[in-house]
């Protein structure tokens, strides 16, 4: 068989029996950690926009619920408004090797579907774990050069939502075949907007999931799709790659829990700036320095940071400044934080912000690209106003798996964030977080929220 091939037959034949008790625990972990991105944008430019979209273009109800307002309306609609709603502020988990955020298009897909279908929790996690094992081996296939220019999160993710579905319609291993032909010819997204503070970003995950909810929806009906659509002469690697390596796709299923090593988002702004942010705060914490005492820092980087963030000198938008290194460092050395609250009050107002954006620079450096994307290292060099020059390491990041969010700080950021946008009331919140505790508990999804 060919490494597709394996992958397919593992999905159809993956059950619950089969996932061990941390893989289950971590999944409700991030299923809170997904909920909590999603709640956090209500109301925030450019959700409501994919909102009126499928309140004019949907049902006006319907079995699946959208999270930001609390309306129904087909599976397909909600997948798009999650989707769109859970990557806006740039809290939600990444995988590292695979450069991919499961949680923003797996699950949205997955909730619809599970509402439309009326399947339970358990079958809601299984489906989960699915999505996330295939998405990040095929992120893993797809290579560094990939992510270059694509937004994998939005190609690999359209996969990854596809795969998900298709677990809760109990496709086999050929259904499974056909699904990742259809998922994969609809996969798509580039990351020039980033030039320009464009809103795409949002658009890649929202279509993403949906097209992987309607890839899935049309193959149990029958549609059938390319059979190598990832290893093929014109498949998804030889028009998006360079460097893939199909062994990836097939490697230690069922051995290895890839889902385990997920990454939580401690700061709001994009992972590639979070060892960077690390590194400067251990060092400032450990000579003692404030923001004022720094002349520059140079952070030494991977070859993608420097592609992502490189694009973005001076941000024109709150969004934006997510992906400028600087303005992230910025709010870590004056504010010591950077947070949703700090980012919307500070980062493009704050004029010891903005100073000290001016300051700091990203070298490639061979060690942490060497690393990237198994590791994400964080090497910064800080020279002093009084002349000195001192160097800040850390191999592993906040929220990194060997450095994780205990279930006290997801609850803590769930409960800020909800309150970051008026989304919960802290009692209301408390009540969400014990639901997910309890997930596999669920006789059904329907109107679980």
């Amino acid at each position: 068989m060919s490494h597709t091939q394996t992958l397919c037959r593992f999905l159809a034949d993956l059950n619950y029996e089969q996932l061990p008790e941390k893989v289950l625990a971590r999944t409700e972990d991030l299923y809170l950690d997904w909920l909590a991105s999603a709640l956090a944008s209500k109301g925030a430019h450019p959700i409501p926009l994919f909102e009126r979209y499928a309140q004019k273009m949907g049902p006006h109800s319907g079995p699946a619920q959208v999270i930001v307002n609390g309306s129904t309306t087909s599976a397909y609609f909600a997948a798009l408004v999650n989707a769109a709603s859970s990557h806006l502020v740039e809290q939600d988990d990444l995988h590292n090797s695979s450069v991919l955020h499961p949680a923003t298009v797996v699950f949205p897909a997955a909730l619809a579907a599970a509402q439309d279908l009326g399947k339970s929790g358990r079958e809601l996690l299984l489906a989960s774990v699915a999505g996330y094992e295939a998405g990040i081996r095929i992120g893993e296939f797809m290579g560094r050069s990939h992510y270059r220019i694509f937004h994998t999160t939005a190609t690999v993710g359209t996969l990854a939502a596809a795969v998900a579905v298709g677990k809760l319609l109990d496709f086999n291993q050929e259904q499974f075949i056909n699904l990742l032909g259809s998922a994969g010819t609809q996969a798509a997204g580039l990351w020039e907007f980033l030039r320009d503070a464009a809103d795409s970003k949002q658009l890649h995950t929202a279509k993403a999931a949906a097209d992987g909810l309607l890839a899935a929806y049309l193959t149990a009906d029958g549609l059938t799709g390319a059979r190598n659509i990832l290893e093929g002469d014109q498949g998804l690697a030889a028009g998006m790659s360079s460097d893939a390596e199909p062994r990836k796709l097939s490697a230690d299923l069922g051995s290895r829990w890839a889902l385990l090593e997920t990454s939580f988002k401690f700061y709001a702004s994009c992972r590639h700036t979070h060892p960077a942010a690390d590194a400067l705060l251990d060092l400032m914490q450990r000579e003692g320095l404030c923001a004022a005492d720094i002349a520059t820092v140079e952070t030494r980087v991977h070859q993608g940071a420097i592609d992502v963030l490189g694009r973005v000198t001076t941000p024109a938008t709150v969004h934006q400044a997510k992906f400028s290194m600087g303005t992230v460092l910025g709010l870590i050395a004056v504010h010591g934080k950077a947070g949703l609250t700090e980012f919307h009050e500070r980062a493009l107002t704050d004029p010891a912000v903005s100073a000290f954006r001016d300051k700091v620079s990203m070298t490639l450096d061979a060690e942490v690209d060497g690393a990237y994307p198994q590791r994400w290292l964080g090497r910064v060099t800080v020279t002093s106003l009084d002349g000195r020059t001192l160097q800040g390491a850390i191999d592993e990041p906040k929220g990194d798996p060997g450095n994780t969010l205990s279930r006290v700080e997801l609850a803590d950021k769930f409960r800020r964030l909800t309150q970051f946008s008026g989304a919960h009331t802290p009692a209301q919140a408390n009540a969400l977080i014990e639901k997910v505790w309890h997930l596999r508990s669920a006789a059904s999804m329907a109107h679980w929220l």
